[in-house]
């Protein structure tokens, strides 16, 4: 079971994630944060094997947040996810 964190400021977006990944067999939501701490908090908390991780958020950013996940929880990968076009994100993301 691959088990997934979605990391998103509008509950729309955590919520239409979910509920697209629910129906998969091999997929468990194991919970949803609204900012990059709470992202970090939930990442110690859940250790879920992946997070999908959006970039703009109010305080931490999804950059700074995934560069904090990926140095102490070196297991969880991160998947960014945002409707920005620009280079500055892959970049950031990189």
């Amino acid at each position: 079971m691959i088990r997934v964190l979605l990391v998103d400021d509008q509950k729309m977006v955590r919520e239409t994630l979910k509920i697209s990944l629910e129906p998969e067999a091999d997929i468990e939501v194991v919970g949803t944060a609204n900012n990059g701490i709470a992202a970090i908090e939930q990442v110690e908390a859940l250790q879920p094997h992946i997070v999908i991780m959006n970039m703009e958020k109010p305080g931490l950013d999804g950059a700074s947040a995934t560069k904090q996940i990926t140095s102490r929880y070196s297991e969880t990968k991160v998947l960014i996810h945002t409707s920005y076009d620009s280079d500055e994100y892959i970049t950031k993301s990189l």
